[in-house]
């Protein structure tokens, strides 16, 4: 069973603990018992459920005082209390420091078996507003009209309604994250998670646990539990990107995730059952980083079910202005300043770049125009920024080796950008085309605070 159906049973009778593990696991739950609170808590420790049924009058320490410790360890099950001797007064006192619910014995089972699909019910919401909202952007779309783009819309058309896996390489800026979304969008899983982990960027050493998440206590720094991406995109899609960078390990345990459908946390002595479908992006040629052992090749055909391609932008240059108009209408809304229109030279100048960066460079230049210009029209020189254009008539703009001219201007380019956003890393990142990390690089190397 998925962990979103697990139960926590508290009660001091055996005969309740076995009746009522009898009817929930009949019903598909997945439940643990225990016949006091101390023992509860232990478990507590090790184990996350989605509902605690816990009976008021145990030994030692009572369910309400369990639930509060429950409550400041911020746990999160849904609690439904029962008790033999229950009163009003309970009920009320349970429902306001946050129960669900108040049974009383003698239990109605068809009672407890609603009571506990509901609580299930009320949880696995919460989760999905918790973690649904990975950033599914209404305001992007795929742009283009070139035969490139039209072909790759309708293959996304047709695999999207399947659970078939998807693999997709494109190089850096294509937009491999876009066509997975897309594909997400459109399929039967689209009101379910979308959870992206870009595998380049998480250390080898934690990406496991990212991946399937972990027990408390399972590593140094593992305070509490924590749900793996696996988990947290359970129905939904789970986006695998730069997938060509993962260690040789990991690619074993995803291999066996994706065989079994099953998970096991790190630290944990159980498999949880999930339901995900898997897309996954490179921009390596992955069948050569077979040939050089970087890479399983099991794994490949696990994730390689159906193929798809990015045309990189220089394959599909007719797209280049639609998307250039498109983005400058994007940022004017997003900054909130006029719309900019583009001359025929700048349109020329356009064509004219290489787009080494693809479309993410692209959406860059779009943003940067839109920041730093004032005035409706886009001339060619007002594109591609210089920063120290006024110096151009000096011969000793810098001075020392090329490597040491190129520095400083790095250096000179990374502050003025950070200016410009206030010093917000992810934004200067993002203007720069550079992956927030390498920018960290850059800033420790280049000796910028």
């Amino acid at each position: 069973m998925i962990c979103s159906n697990k139960i926590l049973v508290v009660d001091d009778e055996e005969n309740i603990l076995i009746s009522l593990s009898s009817i929930l696991e009949d019903e598909g739950y997945t439940v643990k018992t225990s016949s006091d609170a101390e023992t509860a808590l232990k478990m507590l420790e090790k184990e996350e459920f989605d509902v605690a049924l816990l009976d008021i009058w145990l030994p030692k320490m009572d369910g309400l005082k369990l639930f509060e410790i429950m409550k400041e360890q911020k746990r999160e099950e849904e609690v439904i209390f029962i008790s033999g001797h229950g009163s009003i007064e309970q009920a009320v006192k349970a429902t306001k420091i946050g129960a669900f619910d108040f049974l009383e014995k003698p239990l109605s089972l068809e009672r407890v078996v609603v009571a506990v699909k509901n609580a299930s019910q009320k949880k696995e919401l919460v989760e999905k507003e918790k973690f649904f909202k990975s950033e599914l952007k209404s305001d992007v779309e795929l742009v283009g009209e070139s035969p490139a783009m039209k072909e790759l819309k309708k293959q996304i058309s047709i695999i999207a309604p399947s659970d078939g896996r998807v693999l997709i390489y494109g190089e850096n800026g294509t937009g491999k994250e876009l066509v997975a979304r897309s594909i997400h969008q459109l399929s039967n899983r689209s009101n379910e998670p979308f959870i992206e982990v870009n595998c380049a960027a998480i250390p080898s050493e934690l990406i496991e646990s990212e991946l399937f998440g972990h027990r408390k206590g399972s590593f140094t720094g593992a305070i509490e539990n924590k749900k793996g991406k696996f988990l947290l995109a359970n129905k939904g899609t789970l986006f695998l990107d730069e997938i060509g960078d993962m260690s040789l390990m990991t690619q074993a345990k995803v291999l066996r995730a994706l065989e079994e459908q099953k998970i096991e946390p790190v630290g944990a002595s159980e498999q949880i059952k999930v339901d995900v479908r898997v897309i996954a992006a490179t921009n390596k040629d992955i069948e050569k980083e077979i040939s050089e052992g970087r890479f399983r090749a099991d794994l490949f055909y696990r994730l390689n079910v159906i193929f798809i391609k990015l045309p990189p932008l220089r394959e599909r240059n007719g797209d280049i202005s639609l998307l250039f108009e498109y983005y400058l209408d994007y940022y004017s809304k997003k900054y909130k300043k006029e719309k900019k229109r583009l001359t025929e030279s700048a349109i020329n100048a356009l064509y004219e770049c290489p787009w080494n960066g693809n479309v993410r460079e692209l959406k860059n230049l779009a943003e940067r125009v839109i920041i730093m210009y004032e005035g409706t029209e886009i001339l060619e020189e007002d594109l591609f920024y210089k920063p120290f254009s006024e110096k151009k008539s000096s011969d000793n703009i810098y001075s020392g080796t090329l490597k040491e001219a190129r520095k400083s201007f790095e250096r000179d380019y990374i502050l003025k950008v950070l200016n410009q956003t206030g010093g917000n890393i992810a934004q200067t990142a993002e203007i720069l085309g550079i992956e927030r990390r390498h920018l960290y690089r850059k800033l420790s190397a280049l000796k910028i605070r």
